[in-house]
């Protein structure tokens, strides 16, 4: 059985156009004429996605209209448990993929549907109507697909195959893509950190510091500018009381794979992970509470009688009962 197998892997080699790379995948490309969905390489290198939402993204594209691909549904036809599948599907959510749209069906009923778009950045191209020829009125469009969280009750495919003949208000929310388009301004970058002061012992550590990296993270291998451009960062990092032990922790831990720009990782953990300075003795001390000046007591010269004054005297009541020619004499 392996000949035949050896001999038609050789004979469509030698078919190939061109010179064959010395090395890498080698493609032989037979085409489709029936049963095949078209992916994009949008979807199929996406680098914001994992490969488990991909290959769940391709296997939802290829299901026919109206197939149901909850969480359970795909999770009893797949192989992956609920959780992977419930994290990939949230995936395809963030980068424009699904989209889910709350619809009322004629019953009452609010239903939560969702709907697979296999190119999302092409929702945000302008489409001008009045350029283009008139088209034949489209026939109505299947029921759209179930939510991908919330389960149908058991009488949702006898609400969605009634859907045709009583068709449900259209929601008509605006699609709001979650990922920018390419042309999109980006945002400059923080600046890196600075020291007050950079002086000779801080430029020598953070130096040492850097090259000494590669020793804990064979990745973290950076060239003598790198290092020069990256010391004032740690110089800073050490101004502010931090351990050298807790830099390279936080340099070193948790590496992307694979690891493409050892710099700008180093650049990116050092200016958004910078601590603050370590607060003084005069910043850890209690608030002093405010002072209360208090009124002293006072012995009234008339009836003897306690009130509050600042000097001595009569009480109110005996000011109130003595005569003015009294209180003159006084």
């Amino acid at each position: 059985m392996d000949t035949p197998q050896n001999t038609a892997l050789t004979r469509a080699l030698t078919e190939l156009p061109g010179p064959l790379p010395a090395r890498g995948v080698i493609h032989i490309v037979i085409p489709h004429t029936d049963r095949f969905t078209v992916v994009g390489n949008h979807l199929a290198q996406h680098s914001g996605l994992s490969t488990t939402a991909v290959g769940l993204a391709v296997r939802i594209q290829s299901l026919p209209q109206g197939t149901e691909i909850g969480i359970k549904a795909l999770a009893a036809r797949l192989s992956e448990g609920e959780k992977l599948i419930a994290a990939a599907l949230r995936e395809l959510e963030a980068h424009g993929y699904l989209r889910r749209a709350r619809t009322r069906l004629t019953n009452g009923r609010v239903v939560t549907r969702t709907v697979f778009c296999n190119q999302p950045t092409a929702l945000l191209r302008p489409r001008i109507g009045a350029a283009r020829p008139q088209r034949p009125p489209a026939p109505p469009q299947a029921p759209a697909l179930p939510d991908v969280h919330q389960e149908q009750a058991p009488e949702a495919p006898d609400v969605q195959q009634q859907a045709p003949e009583a068709p449900a208000p259209q929601d008509h929310t605006p699609f709001v893509a979650r990922v920018p388009p390419p042309t999109a301004p980006r945002q400059p970058p923080p600046p890196l950190p600075q020291p007050r002061e950079l002086t000779a012992e801080l430029d020598r550590a953070a130096t040492a510091l850097l090259s000494d990296l590669r020793r804990h993270a064979h990745q973290l291998v950076l060239s003598e500018n790198d290092i020069r451009h990256l010391t004032p960062a740690v110089a800073a990092w050490l101004e502010r009381d931090t351990h050298p032990d807790t830099i390279r922790h936080t340099l070193t831990n948790d590496l992307p794979q694979p690891l493409r720009h050892p710099a700008k990782l180093l650049k990116h953990r050092l200016t958004v992970l910078l601590p603050p300075p370590l607060p003084g003795a005069d910043d850890l001390a209690a608030p002093a509470r405010p002072r209360i000046a208090v009124t002293p007591f006072q012995t009234c010269d008339g009836c003897e009688r306690a009130f509050r004054a600042p000097t001595p005297g009569h009480c109110r009541d005996c000011r109130n009962t003595r005569s003015p020619a009294q209180a003159a004499a006084a």
